[in-house]
């Protein structure tokens, strides 16, 4: 396509599995940057370079595919309307699975941009893109970009759950639950660990992977233990509610199923339950509806491995 390397960071904030910054529970400079970057798809999607250009700072610079280069909004001006003359109609999708702020005045935003040209393949490209505040407003500083050895469709799955990624507990008086939650390299799966604590002793401890079935168009979920017990879970969503339907095999051989719901909250709280649990045919009570919140000062990381 010839495009220039800052085409990558156009679509960079179409909001995050299709909820407007607003409502996420983002603090302010993640939502300004958020808004910032959504305008600047509009712009690009648009064809207008002038306003596009004006989204990157003074010393801005991107990298062309063939070399190129270009510095601060006057450069890049420029180069925009030469890559929407060569290529009328360009459009872009995109997903942001992380923001980091490093400091107050300075943010590195990771995701993935799918770029369709009338006539032309898609380009599925992961993307990491710094921005930086001049004068109080979040402007385009630099784009890195990668090819995607996974199909954007997986990561497109993957990504309603990215809100699950951090650390999280579940604790009362008598227990408590730890669970972290990762990206791997390049969003192909969710990683897992988790292990509940009673009194002052570990009893229980796992891993988990959650990863996209392209066959069965679905979720699914492999669950180990150091008990000797594994499991397969097929996940199903209503809105903010995943259901996740549990076979196990536990290390005493008994097979055993549950149903167990998370419930989507705030990006710093979900809640868990697990019902319709059986071990060898029998009934077991319901577990009721914990909260789970996620650790105080532990961000959600996207954790890809680049």
């Amino acid at each position: 396509m010839g495009r220039v390397a800052l085409a990558l960071i156009i679509g960079t904030i179409l909001m995050v599995c299709g909820v407007s910054a607003e409502n996420t529970g983002f603090t302010q400079d993640e939502i300004a940057i958020r808004k910032a970057v959504e305008s600047y798809v509009d712009t690009y999607n648009r064809g207008d370079a002038s306003a596009a250009a004006a989204h990157w700072c003074v010393a801005g610079t991107y990298i062309g595919q063939n070399g190129e280069s270009a510095k601060g909004p006057d450069e890049i001006r420029p180069a925009l309307e030469k890559l929407f003359a060569e290529h009328k109609g360009i459009q872009v999708k995109a997903a942001l699975f992380d923001v980091e702020l490093p400091s107050p005045d300075l943010a590195i935003s990771k995701g993935f941009a799918v770029f369709h040209s009338p006539g032309e393949d898609n380009e599925e490209v992961l993307f990491t893109a710094t921005l930086v505040k001049e004068n109080g407003t979040w402007k385009l500083s630099k784009v890195e970009e990668e090819e995607s050895s996974v199909p954007i469709a997986t990561i497109a799955k993957l990504g309603e759950l990215e809100w699950l990624i951090g650390d999280w507990v579940d604790q009362d008086d008598d227990a408590s639950v730890e669970t972290t939650f990762r990206w791997t390299k390049d969003y192909a799966f969710i990683n897992g660990t988790f292990r509940v604590i009673v009194g002052d002793h570990v009893d229980l401890e796992g891993t988990q992977v959650i990863g996209w079935d392209p066959v069965a168009k679905k979720i699914r979920s492999w669950v180990f233990d150091t008990k000797a017990g594994f499991g397969e879970g097929e996940w199903s969503r209503a809105g903010n509610r995943w259901t996740v339907k549990v076979k196990s095999v536990l290390g005493t051989g008994q097979k055993a199923s549950s149903m167990n719901i998370y419930t989507y909250v705030d990006p710093n709280t979900f809640t868990w339950q697990s019902v319709s649990r059986e071990v060898d045919g029998e009934l077991l009570p319901d577990i009721e509806e914990v909260t789970v919140v996620r650790k105080i000062g532990q961000k959600a990381q996207s954790g890809s491995g680049k």
